[in-house]
C-alpha cells in the first residue's frame, strides 16, 4: 500500500500543508544514545522544493536535533492524517542546523516570519519520500494552536531565553554537543 519516491511531489506538498502538526526523528549514532521524536506544529514547516524542507526551531527544554545533526545529519519527518482521508507521509533525509547571524541564515530565514524564540533553522535535503496507508491512526479534530511557548518567551525576555538557552541548549541528553555549544566555543 506505501509508496516510495525520491522527491517530494505536488500531491505530497499539498499533503503536507494541510497537516496542522508533523514530528522530526532523530538519533545519535550511539547504540545506547536516546532517540529524539518531537512533535512539531504551529505551521513554521516549508517545503522548499522537491527536495528541501525547512523548518523554525524554538527555544525548548532540550535541543537533541542539533546535537544529533552535527553528529550524523540523519533526519526523518512524519506527517499524519488525523482526519476522514488517512495517510501518513514521511521524508528521510540528510539536515542541517542553520544559526541566527550565520551566513546562510539571510537565505533562509526570507521564507518564514519573523518570531520572537526563534533558536535555529533545520534544513533538510530529502533523498527519499514513502507514503503508508494511516488506516490505524484515529480522528482528531483540531481546536487551535497553544500560545504557551510564545507567552513564555515573551515573559522571558531576550536575555532570559538567552540564559536559557546557556543552561538547557548546550548538549543533548547524550552530553553531545550542539551547534549552540559551537557557536559559543566561537564566540
Amino acid at each position: 500500500m506505501g509508496k516510495l519516491s525520491t522527491e517530494i511531489t505536488t500531491a505530497h506538498k499539498k499533503f503536507i500543508k494541510q497537516q496542522k502538526m508533523f514530528f522530526v526523528a532523530t538519533a545519535p549514532l550511539s547504540l545506547d544514545g536516546h532517540i529524539n521524536l518531537s512533535p512539531k506544529g504551529l505551521e513554521h514547516l516549508k517545503v522548499l522544493d522537491d527536495n528541501h524542507v525547512a523548518y523554525l526551531d524554538f527555544v525548548g527544554s532540550g535541543n537533541e536535533t542539533s546535537a544529533h545533526l552535527r553528529e550524523n545529519q540523519r533526519i526523518t519527518f512524519m506527517f499524519c492524517s488525523f482526519d476522514k482521508v488517512p495517510n501518513i507521509l514521511r521524508l528521510y533525509g540528510k539536515g542541517k542546523v542553520i544559526l541566527p547571524h550565520s551566513d546562510e541564515w539571510a537565505h533562509y530565514a526570507t521564507h518564514f516570519p519573523n518570531v520572537p524564540g526563534t533558536r535555529q533553522l533545520i534544513v533538510a535535503h530529502i533523498h527519499h519520500v514513502q507514503t503508508s496507508c494511516g488506516y490505524g491512526v484515529p480522528i482528531y479534530e483540531y481546536k487551535g494552536d497553544r500560545s504557551i511557548l510564545f507567552d513564555w518567551i515573551n515573559t522571558k525576555g531576550a536575555e532570559g531565553i538567552d540564559k536559557y538557552q546557556q543552561d538547557n541548549n548546550l548538549l543533548s541528553l547524550d552530553a553531545l554537543p550542539t551547534h549552540l555549544h559551537q557557536q559559543k566555543k566561537s564566540s
